[in-house]
């Protein structure tokens, strides 16, 4: 079966075709933003952003902004058709090609939440996710695939300790314990998490790093409830028809 991304490619060239932008020499300027230029002053410093792990690039198309989290950062400019032919085969034109979608779609008003949430609004924002998800589905288990320490110090707050599982994929957050929680290796735990957990929370980063289309099969697989949370996937959650949660995510 085709990629998430790749069918996402295809319905966004149809939308960029209708609405006469692929002819157009269009400027598309992508960058990766400092942490500040991204994410603010929150009072937390151990967001993936500020201690370096991950960056967000920025997207600008016709005056609307999208970003995208990613552990390759690169610098872009071109028309929107180059972006539409790139090879989609590392994390860096993955980048590129997200944070663009995003920003298109943030044009057209199809989606919103493109951009980061800033200062105290993250903190606000793992409140938010925690509270909504167990108001909607009560005590179960949840399992968090990308360590959003805001997120996850919440999800342990409201579900317990016994409750969350947590999987990343950078070393040096693996076998760590954040908030009584064990910090599982994405790459061989995942599967497991996915077993024990009633509910899936992953990060839309997982559509830039190539891991999203096996999640997402496996907990339709295993008949769990999967959310993706976070302002990357903006673009690609109304194309291709799964959940998001961003509740602070800023319009582009």
């Amino acid at each position: 079966m085709t990629g998430i991304l790749e069918r996402t490619r295809s319905r966004f060239r149809d939308i960029v075709r209708r609405e006469h932008l692929l002819g157009e020499r269009v400027r598309v300027r992508v960058g990766p933003l400092t942490a500040e230029e991204a994410i603010g002053a929150p009072e937390r410093r151990d967001f993936p952003i500020i201690i370096g792990k991950e960056r967000v690039v920025e997207a600008e198309i016709l005056g609307s902004r999208g970003h995208a989290y990613t552990d390759s950062p690169r610098t872009f400019e071109g028309t929107l058709e180059q972006v539409l032919d790139l090879e989609l085969t590392g994390n860096r034109e993955r980048a590129v090609f997200v944070s663009v979608l995003n920003a298109v779609m943030a044009h057209l008003g199809l989606v919103t939440a493109t951009v980061h949430c800033r200062d105290d609004e993250p903190e606000r924002c793992a409140v938010e996710i925690a509270a909504r998800l167990h108001d909607r589905y009560g005590k179960v288990s949840v399992g968090l695939i990308g360590l959003n320490p805001a997120i996850a110090e919440r999800l342990i707050d409201v579900f317990g300790e016994d409750r969350v599982l947590i999987t990343d994929l950078a070393p040096d957050s693996v076998g760590k314990t954040r908030f009584g929680v064990e910090v599982r290796d994405g790459g061989t735990f995942t599967n497991e998490l996915i077993d024990r957990s009633d509910l899936v929370l992953l990060t839309g980063t997982t559509l830039v790093n190539a891991t999203f289309d096996a999640i997402r099969s496996r907990i339709e697989t295993a008949g769990k409830t999967g959310i993706v949370y976070g302002v990357t996937a903006a673009g690609a959650e109304n194309l291709m028809g799964f959940e998001r949660m961003c509740p602070c995510g800023r319009d582009g």
